[in-house]
């Protein structure tokens, strides 16, 4: 017999899990990162569906998980930007107990947004986590990998245990600027999926943009949003 189904009545959830890179941007925990990887479905063809459907996407846990640390730590979004694809999140609390000393000792990066920082044919430095997960376990030995891969079976375990085995560190590419438009930087820093809300540095060592688009079959022209756009967020 032909099974009918509708949106009526409850149903199970369609959870899924979306990665991507943010960085310091402020005292307390405050970490900067794209509108897209705070609200995945934004601007996401391939989620549009859900919405025609009558369908409400929700974020259900943000979690974020910094170099050298152990810990997995909650996150809320505090303000998204709904004019440029930016966002400030905030660490709430870690996994366990509510300490989060451990983050004040960690450097702010200096932002610069003036004309003088991003000038076409200057060295940058990109950093994120490309390919999301699949690059973090790509740089463990192949024993550690199996060994993880083996005992844990959701994508947050995973984490975690990557976490605890201090495993997770971000790639940092290099590459030069190709051109300076009012609203994007080109650069050939390269990057991926993955790696959306990473910070793009000058050779000051200061930020100049937010990562937050690739061409597709081009590695040459990737895309960060200028610094500046951020400041209205970090007020």
């Amino acid at each position: 017999d032909e099974q009918k189904y509708t949106l009526e009545g409850p149903g199970p959830e369609v959870r899924m899990d979306f990665f991507g890179t943010g960085f310091l941007a402020g005292p307390g925990g405050r970490i900067l990162t794209n509108h897209h990887v705070a609200e995945p479905w934004w601007e996401n063809d391939d989620m549009l569906s859900t919405e025609k459907d009558n369908l409400e996407p929700i974020v259900v846990e943000m979690t974020a998980y910094f170099p050298n640390d152990p810990r997995p730590y909650r996150m809320k979004a505090v303000k998204i930007s709904t004019s440029v694809d930016l966002a400030l999140l905030q660490v709430t609390s870690a996994a366990n107990g509510p300490d989060l000393a451990s983050l004040t000792k960690r450097p702010i990066p200096d932002l610069d947004g003036s004309a003088s920082a991003s000038e076409n044919g200057a060295p940058v430095t990109l950093m994120g986590y490309p390919t999301g997960l699949d690059a973090i376990l790509a740089r463990t030995s192949d024993a550690t990998a199996d060994a993880i891969l083996d005992a844990k079976n959701s994508s947050h375990e995973l984490m975690v245990e990557l976490a605890r085995r201090r495993l997770i560190r971000p790639i940092a590419t290099q590459g030069h600027i190709g051109d300076v438009l009012r609203d994007k930087i080109v650069y050939d820093a390269a990057t991926s999926a993955g790696g959306s809300g990473g910070p793009l540095f000058n050779s000051q060592g200061k930020v100049i943009g937010v990562n937050f688009a690739i061409l597709e079959g081009f590695a040459g022209s990737n895309f960060g949003i200028p610094i500046r756009y951020a400041e209205a967020l970090l007020k």
